[in-house]
């Protein structure tokens, strides 16, 4: 059963959206990301450059090593490709190792961490028990796919950017136009564009507009200007003590 993947497991082993086993798993991505946060900031520049890397490369070793499990147990297939939202994450963090950029890192911002938190707050893996592979695998991979940009955001080594939101967005698109693309030959379901696989916001846009593909260009705005306004009240508060500490030097 530990390997079983999800296509085979007997119907009522799984958990429920917030039982024991839900909150345990949430519980230790919130310690994960306070201790992560707490040695990445006593860091100087060079081991935060080795543990930033170490993040990322095992956000690869994770998602490489679930592809090799799901071949060996026969489930392998194009369904595996990369052109979910996370699989594109596990991309551009990848690509964070040789080269960080404003785009992608904002992208992973104000676009990953949001995807990343959504699976982990309404996972569709209810079906899987614990003591399963695929069950840990994607609460883990999860995880780190937040932790990588959140630890830099937090302490301050990225600093996300207003202006890089439409560059973020034509980056979504240029994904979305192969994931498309493979939709329609292969008949899957990449980045959610064909059916609403049960999630229930998607399931309400399709209800009350007739498709959910209406969920992208309505939420999407909204997710960012949310993501947004953390940044808003830290740089506010930033320049109030500016604006302090230069009073009680005048």
């Amino acid at each position: 059963m530990f390997f079983t993947p999800e296509t085979n497991i007997p119907e009522g082993l799984g958990f429920r959206l917030y039982d024991l086993t839900h909150l345990m798993w949430l519980g230790i991505f919130v310690i994960l990301c306070a201790v992560s946060v707490i040695i990445y900031k006593k860091l100087n520049t060079k081991h935060r450059n080795i543990m930033r890397i170490g993040i990322a490369v095992t956000v690869i070793t994770l998602e490489t090593a679930k592809n090799i499990v799901a071949f060996a147990v026969g489930d392998f297939g194009i369904g595996h490709m990369p052109f979910h939202l996370c699989g594109i994450n596990v991309l551009l963090i990848t690509f964070c190792i040789f080269k960080r950029t404003k785009t992608v890192e904002n992208f992973l911002y104000y676009i990953g961490i949001p995807g990343a938190m959504l699976a982990l707050l309404t996972p569709d893996w209810t079906n899987m028990p614990c003591l399963n592979y695929f069950h840990m695998h994607s609460f883990i991979i999860h995880m780190f796919l937040v932790l990588y940009p959140f630890v830099l955001v937090a302490s301050g080594d990225l600093k996300p950017d207003f202006k890089s939101m439409p560059k973020c967005i034509l980056l979504l698109i240029g994904f979305a136009i192969p994931a498309l693309i493979l939709n329609l030959i292969f008949d899957q379901n990449f980045m959610f564009l064909m059916n609403t696989a049960g999630i229930g916001f998607l399931q309400m846009f399709e209800d009350i507009f007739g498709a959910h593909q209406w969920a992208f260009p309505i939420l999407l705005p909204i997710i960012m200007l949310i993501m947004s306004i953390p940044i808003l009240i830290a740089n506010k508060i930033k320049k109030s003590k500016t604006k302090q500490k230069e009073f009680a030097n005048a």
